[in-house]
């Protein structure tokens, strides 16, 4: 009987879950945007470069990490071994209640979006309805299929990758295909640098998700790396052919102040049908980083629950299916309410940022404790250049929780009440787990 994750993940799964779920809809709705911060052409393409460059120096860090503690749970794992139960209790927490659902969430709605435009069941006026039964649509049918078994869920994940991926390669060939765009005569209105570098880091997010699942990856302490730098260095190069193909058809200008701005690419070439090809290329972008979030995701609470007595229903691997299947119902779940209840998730993003990042800077941190505390424990990849990529990824994410806390303080201060009703929490299910020990064990 199967009580524990199976390594059936080779490299190509892995590097595969990494870019579906860095490549979800920020490429299609933040370039033009980015553009206003970066006051020229090439300022774009260093602004995406510099993204890439900066997710890197993250990558490395947790290639370190996930290849020295090959478990389910990622920074649960690291942060619990580098500062105690409280918190990677804490990172589960927030995860569990917040922030998974909510980015599955915000990612099902982009694909009701998009979807909505191709077919929309509904008569006029039912639109919202509509988004609402697309997204959950995707929720329920995707948790399904990774309630199915490990196989359904990453050749779901893979063959939706490839499929974005060749869907961002055709909108650089029929860039290639037009002739080179001039700038619009409308003024473009800047932004701070700072703003399009936190729009950049927003849509390279997902990189991180490779540690959640290292306790499925076949020969961790080789792949997790090649992965992680492979993922984040396959999307980087996407990217920045994308934007260079905006700004062949369009120009500076007017990649800076377009609304739609691959439609308007691809209308060059194709004014009738561009805009639903791209939709379509947007639903398949969409669902292919749902499933992603929604597979790893379900690790963290299922990592949360084998250690933790209150989340134990979730610490189950189920024998048959080979899935954390508790994990990803009750994901699946909180997400959908999330969609019905709320009808949109559209400052999510501002809303899960300063925790977020917390914890991204509390896992940088972790990696140099980690150094100290754990010297005797095999590590088959060291950080290269160590400390500076660190030091240099966890600077980034302290500056992205300040812009994040001025720019919407009383989000923010939501949230991190939230965060913080995890530490009476805990208290409270530790002193219970300590009482059990004695008559039954842990």
């Amino acid at each position: 009987m199967q009580e524990t994750p199976r390594k059936e993940l080779s490299l190509l799964d892995s590097t595969c879950l990494i870019v579906g779920i860095i490549i979800g809809v920020g490429i299609y709705q933040m370039a033009p945007a980015i553009a206003k911060g970066a006051g020229g052409g090439w300022g774009v393409m260093g602004l995406w470069l510099a993204g890439g460059l900066i997710s890197l120096c993250g990558a490395l860090g947790y290639a370190e990490l996930a290849s020295a503690y090959p478990r389910e749970g990622g920074d649960y794992v690291y942060l619990s071994r580098a500062y105690g139960r409280w918190a990677g209790f804490l990172f589960g927490w927030i995860q569990l209640a917040i922030v998974r659902p909510g980015d599955i969430a915000v990612v099902a709605f982009a694909f009701a979006t998009y979807g909505g435009v191709l077919y929309d069941p509904l008569p006029e006026g039912g639109r919202a309805l509509t988004q609402r039964l697309y997204a959950c649509a995707a929720v329920v049918v995707l948790t399904a299929i990774n309630i199915i078994g490990v196989k359904a869920g990453k050749w779901t994940q893979n063959i939706l990758t490839i499929l974005k991926a060749l869907g961002l390669l055709a909108i650089v060939g029929v860039a290639l295909a037009a002739p080179p765009g001039r700038a619009a005569a409308v003024p473009v209105e800047p932004l701070p640098w700072s703003l399009a570098l936190i729009f950049v880091l927003f849509t390279f997010g997902g990189w991180n998700e490779m540690a959640y699942v290292a306790g499925e990856v076949k020969n961790p302490g080789r792949n997790i790396l090649r992965a992680l730098v492979l993922g984040t260095a396959a999307v980087t190069g996407l990217y920045l052919l994308v934007n260079g193909a905006f700004l062949y058809t369009l120009g500076y200008r007017g990649l800076a102040g377009a609304e739609a701005v691959a439609a308007d690419s691809i209308a060059t070439v194709f004014p009738e049908t561009g805009g639903r090809l791209i939709s379509a290329l947007v639903c398949v972008s969409a669902l292919g980083a749902v499933n992603g979030l929604v597979f790893t995701g379900a690790r963290i609470s299922y990592a949360v629950g084998a250690e933790h007595r209150a989340f134990r229903a979730l610490g189950q691997w189920h024998p048959r299916t080979g899935t954390p299947l508790r994990a990803l119902l009750v994901q699946g779940a909180i997400a959908v309410t999330l969609i019905l209840v709320l009808g949109s998730f559209v400052e999510a993003v501002l809303y899960t940022a300063a925790p977020v990042y917390l914890f991204f800077v509390a896992t940088s941190a972790a990696l140099i404790v980690l150094r100290f505390k754990d010297r005797g424990v095999e590590r088959p990849y060291r950080v290269t250049a160590y400390p500076v990529p660190v030091i240099l990824f966890a600077a980034v994410c302290g500056f992205l929780i300040y812009s994040a806390v001025t720019y919407k303080p009383w989000i923010s201060a939501a949230a991190g009440g939230i965060l913080l009703l995890g530490l009476p929490l805990y208290w409270l299910t530790s002193r219970r787990d300590k009482r059990a020990a004695p008559a039954g064990g842990p």
